[in-house]
């Protein structure tokens, strides 16, 4: 294991063994030159077995994997306490003996994810079989050139657990009588909430293979493959999983030869409002969709409202086509189609990019038998309630007339958009129109800010007459069995407020379907429907007798590898780079080309034993308006720009530079020592120090990379700071005074996390930012102040010397800074002229009135930005969520108002929104931001092991005394008033 330690790093450096010599080698007269060693080694295959050190072989493996390289797992059953994840490489390969053969179990990991590749050009994965991952099984995002080839996620589910003594029947589940209600017998499998999200889960990729694989016991969707361009899922398995199979918001799609069976639902075709793309075109042939009749136990989202007994559906997404495929024993119906009007109302979608309507639907040359035989038993008080995952099912069943309480083989409700003369075409930030496909239709993404209306021209002629069939449905030539009714269009709402207003129905006193229809449906209706029953319903197909052009299958180019990730190095080049001499007060500036085996080999501080003490080759200190909660740490900072060179201020102020920090030049290294402060006994620890180093890699790109170090004491009582790729757990305690405050923080950990390489790459990695772990902290906005270290521990020695000079000014005036636009007045060490991030937990400090509403907001958002942001925004690795949260940003619903979650699982703490107004407890991200112990809901999901209260406190304030009714989308979250009460 060590040895391969010695090797580990990222990009264009990798970490060593530098023997037995733990000291500095200095000299006055270094050599110059030297003949240098071959700097790369060649691809490799690293071996993970089973047993005891399983999880440090896989971790020091994963941190490692470069172009060319094989992490292989052997035969048997692995318990791991930590997740696989692979970051910003490409041309790698995961694989095991077979997915009945090589088990991984997550069910004690610390991490939400049981493999998840982040960024990452080519990889394929095969052979293995995931077990009780926390959230996610298979996550790959960012991908380009991803394969899934034979490989399972499975979890236990509400039985007893999967184990090393049962895996080999376990793992092969059955699906013969899946329970319709949460009590009823299930023989073959206990479905449980409990469980992760996906199984198998592609997102924001290109090229996306799932190929011979299976999902057993999501809580939200088995195979799902979402916001990626070109993918196909075929020859694959889903069974007990909420949703069974989900395409969502995919460019390109392609469901062949899969089977369906035990879940909620089959199969889902879809596009989610508010997040990165916008899907279209979709084939789905050869499949089967049996006996998904598992009742429904997801914790919320869209996939919450999927009743039991769907063999398919559609929400939201343009031209699919469905043909050649068995869809049989579904209680509620073969097919359901269905729009966002339903869920919405009309015209009330908030994301006005997303059409909320399905067009182009092609359903031809299927087998649909014995469909609609037994809706879910209504809840009618959840009814009355407006509570969306009763609604459809209960629709179904109410308005169909002519087979009261059953569904049919197809589905559908009814509603289509009217003609929107009045809605300009939709332009983008700059003013200029959104791209438009072959057809007219405007291309979204999140980057385009929301229209004020839905356009819709594209659909209609000159006159306004809707274009048929491309803008409409065709249902032909497919075998249905006369058993089942053959079509039902239940027309959305329409005409509910008389049915709902009858003196002698209180429909919350009935028992299920039989109290109604005992009662006489169809009397009912024919004494308060005005007009035909056909405002009901009809089952006429005659509007659908039509068919569309055969829509192209996926086809996915043949991988070439970029070439802008470099091989490993040698252990021979880091050792001559991190051990070559340097003069006194120099570093060693060669040897930033790779990770060395311990921090003074890099001689970035005068004292090797102290990295508070003076930064060598005027290495300037810096502290931020408000930093990352990472366990009440103390933290000292120093930037080292190359001599010669200067950073370049770039803010966010013009539009261009939103999430980025300073532009630092080649060569730059940022230090950041982490400590923990008691001065009731005048102590202070140091625990590791983090860099950033922006190197050029091989093909002449620039890159950071960050290697972390930890501080103990070695045999001879010296201080030193040893890298640790692959992370490391520390106890540590703190009791302080907080500078701003004044109030006393106290406490401990036994788990203080230092991350691994991966691991870091995943917060300071965005599409729009340098490759790599680019800097996260060093804005403009949070630079604006003077300096101040963040601890009186050091005095007035080294680092601990105050500036009361304005920061960015004082690198200015270094010759370290250019660029800086006029700073205005200056006033308390602030530049008045420039933006600036208000310390979040300093009251008024936003410039507002202490304790007023914009002020707590200010602060909020300073807050979330450097908590959050990081990850949650249209560029980084969580703007699949849709949930962004940029300093810029107006709030709405991408800011969290009313907004549903993306996906269910225990990451929605059973709540349906994101941020409700006035009720911090209703609110998904109040939950999240108090939790430390779960790592489905830990956020964020690094950096901190105890809760911040201060912080929960502010968050909380925030919702609950600020966020009301008049903010955009608050509407959304619902008033309680139940939808049919809303129909009139």
């Amino acid at each position: 294991m060590t040895a391969v330690l010695s090797m580990a790093g990222c990009f264009g450096g990798s970490g060593g063994s530098g023997g037995s010599d733990h000291s500095s080698t200095k000299a006055e007269n270094p050599k110059e030159d030297q003949e240098l060693v071959d700097r790369f080694s060649e691809g490799r295959t690293f071996k993970v077995n089973p047993g005891e050190f399983a999880t440090d072989d896989m971790v020091t493996a994963m941190i490692q994997l470069r172009p060319g390289d094989t992490l292989e797992f052997g035969c048997g059953y692995f318990e791991l306490y930590h997740g696989l994840l692979i970051q910003a490489t490409e041309d790698v390969e995961i694989r095991g003996c077979g997915k009945d053969e090589t088990i991984l179990n997550f069910r004690e990991s610390d991490n939400v994810t049981g493999l998840e590749a982040l960024n990452v050009r080519g990889i394929t994965v095969k052979d293995l079989t995931i077990l009780d991952s926390p959230g996610d099984a298979f996550k790959l995002k960012g991908v380009k050139w991803g394969t899934l080839l034979n490989v399972r996620a499975i979890w236990s589910g509400g039985g007893e657990p999967i184990t090393e003594e049962n895996y080999a029947t376990r793992l092969h589940v059955a699906c013969t009588n899946p329970p319709f209600n949460k009590d009823s017998p299930t023989p073959d499998y206990v479905p449980s909430s409990s469980a992760g999200r996906y199984g198998i889960y592609p997102v924001e990729s290109e090229n996306i293979l799932v190929d011979n694989s299976e999902s057993i016991g999501a809580s939200d969707a088995g195979i799902y493959v979402g916001q990626t361009n070109n993918a196909i899922i075929r020859n694959s398995r889903a069974a007990y999983n909420v949703m069974g199979f989900e395409i969502e918001n995919v460019q390109g799609g392609e469901y062949d030869s899969n089977l369906a069976e035990c879940n909620t639902g089959g199969f889902l075709i879809y596009d989610l409002e508010n997040i990165t793309q916008y899907g279209d075109t979709s084939v789905m042939l050869n499949n089967v969709s049996s006996n998904n009749n598992t009742y429904n136990f997801a914790h919320s989202g869209i996939v919450s409202a999927i009743p039991r007994g769907t063999g398919f559906i559609t929400l939201g997404y343009d031209n699919i086509e469905i043909y050649d495929n068995v869809f049989e024993d579904n209680s509620t119906a073969a097919i359901i189609y269905t729009s966002y009007e339903l869920l919405d109302g009309k015209g009330k979608t908030t994301d006005k990019k997303l059409d909320p309507y399905t067009e182009g639907l092609h359903i031809h040359n299927n087998v649909m038998k014995n469909s609609g035989y037994d809706l879910p038993q209504p809840n009618w008080e959840k009814v009355a309630e407006g509570e969306v995952e009763t609604l459809l099912p209960t629709l179904i069943g109410l308005k169909n007339y002519k087979n009261p309480g059953k569904g049919a083989h197809i589905v559908w409700d009814g509603l289509l958009d009217d003609y929107d003369s009045e809605c300009a075409y939709p332009k983008d930030a700059n003013g200029q129109p959104v791209p438009k496909d072959e057809n007219g239709k405007p291309i979204h993404t999140n980057q385009h800010p929301n229209p004020e209306c839905h356009y819709n021209a594209y659909k209609f002629d000159d006159e306004g007459e809707r274009k048929l069939p491309e803008w409409g449905s065709c249902f032909v030539n497919n075998e249905m069995d006369s058993d089942s009714q053959a079509y039902m269009n239940f027309h959305g709402l329409k005409p509910l407020a008389g049915l709902m207003t009858l003196p002698d129905y209180d429909l919350t006193t009935l028992d299920g379907w039989g109290d109604l229809l005992n009662g006489g449906l169809q009397d009912i209706l024919e004494q308060t429907v005005t007009g035909s029953l056909d405002t009901i319903s009809e089952t006429s197909l005659e509007d659908h007798n039509c068919t569309l052009p055969s829509l192209p299958r996926v086809t996915i180019p043949p991988f070439e590898r970029s070439g802008g990730i470099d091989p490993a190095p040698s252990q021979e080049y880091i050792n001559q780079l991190c051990e070559a001499p340097v003069k006194p007060g120099e570093i060693n500036r060669k040897a930033l080309a790779v990770d060395c085996p311990r921090l003074d080999q890099y001689s970035l501080f005068a004292d090797d034993q102290d990295p508070r003490s003076t930064p060598n080759e005027g290495g300037v200190p810096y502290v931020l308006n408000s930093k990352l909660f990472s366990d009440y740490a103390t933290k000292y900072r120093v930037a080292f720009i190359p001599p010669g060179t200067k950073a370049v201020y770039k803010d966010g102020q013009g539009g261009g530079n939103l999430n980025g920090s300073i532009h630092f030049p080649n060569g730059t290294v940022i230090a950041k020592t982490f400590a923990f402060t008691d001065e009731s006994k005048g102590t202070e620890e140091l625990i590791e120090t983090r860099l950033l180093i922006k190197r050029i890699s091989q093909s002449g790109k620039a890159v950071w990379s960050g290697p972390a170090y930890s501080w103990s004491t070695d045999a001879s009582g010296k201080k030193v700071a040893t890298l640790v790729p692959g992370g490391e757990t520390r106890s540590v305690s703190w009791h302080y005074q907080d500078q701003h405050t004044g109030k006393v923080l106290s406490g401990s950990s036994d788990s203080y996390a230092i991350p691994n390489q991966n691991q870091c790459i995943t917060c300071h990695s965005n599409d729009d930012l340098e490759a790599g772990a680019a800097p996260i902290g060093p804005k403009p906005r949070n630079m604006n102040r003077d300096y101040k270290p963040e601890s009186s521990f050091m005095g007035n020695k080294g680092q601990g010397v105050p500036n009361p000079e304005n920061q960015l000014k004082d690198w200015v005036d270094r010759g370290l800074l250019t660029n800086v636009p006029d700073y205005g007045r200056i006033v308390n060490g602030v530049a008045t002229n420039l933006e600036r991030l208000p310390r979040w937990s300093v009251p008024g400090d936003s410039g507002a009135m202490a304790g007023s509403d914009a002020d707590i907001e200010d602060r909020l958002r300073a807050y979330l930005e450097v908590n959050c942001q990081h990850c949650h925004n249209d560029k980084g690795a969580a703007s699949n969520t849709g949930y962004y949260l940029d300093h810029y940003r107006k709030i709405d619903a991408g800011y969290g108002i009313c907004k549903k979650p993306t996906a269910t699982g225990g990451g929605s703490c059973g709540k349906q929104h994101v941020v409700v107004p006035g009720e911090p407890g209703s609110s998904i991200v109040s939950c999240r931001v108090a939790s430390a112990d779960d790592p489905q809901k830990n956020m964020p999901p690094i950096a901190k092991s105890v809760v911040h209260v201060e912080g929960v406190e502010l968050l909380n304030s925030w919702i609950a005394n600020v966020v009301d009714d008049s903010y955009e989308n608050a509407d959304a979250c619902g008033d309680g008033i139940g939808i049919f009460k809303s129909v009139n």
